[in-house]
């Protein structure tokens, strides 16, 4: 398997968990975000993929984009250690939280829009910070609501052995925690995070563990 990754995309650190939980060698292909006006959107790697997006995943003729897809992807292909529960409702509980985070949360905080926020709109960087600050509050307030209030929340999100929307909930907390979001309103996230980044698989997958870690 092929990875092409950028050391800070929250997306690439998704699929980076999965692998190591699941114990599949890579190899890492680094695709900076920013030099170069973004190697994303250069030609060669425009023929992986097109929408000039990290990550992508090649497995043998396979090439593949969006990380919870991949992550599905490998769920299906290598079943085991499961990302998933057995319980239909449990299993669409954890893709729910998984969703929020990465449809609701992240794409609003992603370098696209704060660069888009910056450059093109010519906010400030205090402006752009509370912006990415507002939109984490927002989100996070409603997760640490949904976690705190439900009992299949264990040592991770769902139970005591981490599953897909842990390798959602991760690098997100991460990101928060590099813009200096104030996560003391949210414990249950932070003990989760905490929980998770004891386990050497998502150690591993840190962005400052990556390759192309500046």
């Amino acid at each position: 398997m092929k990875l092409y990754s950028y050391f800070r995309s929250s997306a690439s650190y998704r699929v980076r968990i999965a692998l190591n939980l699941k114990g599949l060698p890579y190899e890492y292909a680094a695709v900076h975000l920013l030099r170069g006006g973004g190697e994303q959107l250069q030609a060669d790697y425009r023929r992986v993929c097109p929408d000039g997006i990290v990550p992508s995943l090649v497995d043998g003729g396979v090439v593949l984009q969006q990380s919870l897809a991949i992550i599905e992807y490998l769920e299906e292909t290598h079943p085991n250690p499961p990302l998933l529960p057995s319980a239909p409702a449990d299993r669409a509980y954890v893709r729910a939280i998984a969703l929020q985070i990465a449809c609701e949360i992240h794409p609003l905080n992603n370098l696209r829009v704060l660069k888009y926020l910056k450059h093109d709109l010519g906010v400030t960087d205090d402006a752009k910070n509370a912006w990415y600050k507002h939109w984490i509050d927002n989100g996070f307030s409603v997760l640490e609501a949904t976690l705190a209030g439900d009992p299949r929340t264990g040592k991770f999100v769902f139970g005591d052995a981490p599953t897909m929307a842990d390798l959602a909930l991760v690098p997100q907390v991460f990101n928060a925690m590099r813009f200096n979001v104030d996560m003391q309103p949210y414990p249950t996230i932070q003990r989760l995070y905490d929980e998770a980044m004891r386990l050497d698989a998502f150690e591993r997958a840190a962005p400052g563990r990556q390759p192309d870690a500046e």
